[in-house]
């Protein structure tokens, strides 16, 4: 064997392990939640967006009815409506889960809010969070932080090899 197979096959193993990391997805039950993730923060905001996607394997709806993390004061369960030609941000009770369905949490829609932030998120960090939802009950999530202008993470994000 060469130098250059061992050299590649390393290269692969440290890669593979950098998808892992990105690409997390946790179960609770019939639950599924795929990449947990924020926006790095922009200045020195005490606030911050957590995006996700419920997928809801059940035969039944499920509910999102809170949320909680170390690192900020308060999560609050939030959409976006458009209100007399401007959209605006409100707070919301719950968040649904249909069942056999997928409920997106993503920009310009469903999100939790972190209030009061010990520190500003900053990108390639993660940090715990706990979602409580009506059926399921708590569900512990690592939420990555991701770049400021970032709309979604990459699923995958692509390999480069080198000849």
């Amino acid at each position: 064997m060469n130098r250059n197979f061992f050299k590649s096959a390393l290269t692969g193993s440290i890669l593979l392990a950098a998808v892992t990391v990105q690409a997390q997805d946790f179960t609770l039950g019939n639950l599924q939640v795929d990449q947990p993730w924020a926006r790095d923060s922009a200045g020195r905001t005490q606030t911050g967006a957590i995006f996700l996607t419920i997928h809801n394997r059940a035969d039944t709806s499920d509910k999102l009815l809170s949320a909680r993390s170390e690192i900020a004061e308060k999560v609050e369960l939030h959409t976006h409506r458009h209100e007399d030609g401007v959209m605006r941000m409100r707070q919301v009770e719950a968040i649904d889960v249909p069942a056999k369905g997928t409920t997106e949490l993503a920009p310009g829609g469903h999100h939790l809010m972190l209030f009061d932030l010990e520190a500003p998120l900053q990108q390639d960090d993660s940090f715990p969070l706990t979602l409580t939802f009506e059926q399921a009950g708590n569900l512990k999530v690592e939420v990555v932080v991701e770049g400021v202008g970032t709309s979604a993470p990459d699923p995958e994000p692509q390999q480069h090899t080198h000849d």
